[in-house]
C-alpha cells in the first residue's frame, strides 16, 4: 500500500463506522480496499461486523446517488465536463449508457459487479430519470453483498488485509455469476410479462 492510501485509511479508522461510510462515499481509494481495511478493524475488535455492513451499505449507496443526481440534474454535458474529477471518463459514460439502454433498469443491480461499468451505471439511470426509489432499491441490493464479501475477507485476512484484491477473487466470481443469473431471470420475467399484457 502507498503512504497516501495508508494515511487516508488511518484517518478513516479514527472515524469508526462513519469512516467506512465516508471512505465509500468519496471513493478516493477503491471500495475493496476501504472494506478490506474495515474487515481488519473488525478482526482487531474496533468495529462489529453488522455495524460495518450497515455503514458500508449506506456509504456505497450514497456514492451512487451522487452520480445518479449528477445525471438527473446535470445531464450528460455536465458529466462529460466534470466527470474526470471523480475518475469518470467519457468512455465509461458511453459504455454505461449502452448497457442501460440495452438491458433497462435491472442492470443497476447486475452491473455493480462488473469493473468500469460498476460506478458509471448510475449516470444513465439519472439521465433517463429512473425512479429514485427503484434506483435505491437495486443499488442497495447490489452494494449489500459487495460490502459483506470484502468486509468478511478483510476480517479473515486480519493483518494481511492488504492482499484483499487477490484473496477476494474466489468470493467475487460466484457473486458475479449469481448477479448475472438473477439479472437474466429478472429480464426474462419482465419480457414475459410484457408479452402477456
Amino acid at each position: 500500500m502507498t503512504e497516501f492510501i495508508n494515511n487516508i485509511l488511518e484517518f478513516l479508522s479514527h472515524l469508526g463506522y462513519f469512516g467506512i461510510a465516508l471512505g465509500l462515499m468519496i471513493e478516493i481509494i477503491p471500495s475493496e480496499i476501504v472494506l478490506g481495511y474495515g474487515g481488519y478493524m473488525i478482526s482487531q475488535g474496533h468495529l462489529n461486523f453488522v455495524g460495518a455492513v450497515i455503514a458500508g451499505t449506506i456509504g456505497g449507496t450514497i456514492a451512487q446517488l451522487f452520480l445518479y443526481w449528477a445525471g438527473y440534474y446535470g445531464g450528460r454535458p455536465f458529466l462529460e465536463k466534470y466527470g474526470k474529477y471523480v475518475l469518470i471518463k467519457k468512455s465509461h459514460i458511453d459504455l454505461a449508457e449502452q448497457w442501460f439502454n440495452k438491458y433497462g433498469a435491472g442492470v443497476i443491480f447486475s452491473a455493480r459487479f462488473i469493473p468500469v461499468v460498476r460506478h458509471a451505471i448510475s449516470i444513465p439511470a439519472g439521465i433517463a430519470k429512473m425512479s429514485a426509489k427503484k434506483f435505491i432499491l437495486y443499488t442497495v441490493a447490489a452494494v449489500l453483498p459487495w460490502t459483506i464479501i470484502f468486509l468478511y475477507v478483510g476480517m479473515v485476512l486480519g493483518s494481511n488485509w492488504g492482499d484483499i484484491k487477490e484473496k477476494a477473487h474466489p468470493y467475487v466470481l460466484p457473486t458475479i455469476i449469481a448477479a448475472v443469473i438473477l439479472g437474466a431471470i429478472y429480464f426474462i420475467i419482465k419480457k414475459t410479462k410484457k408479452t402477456t399484457d
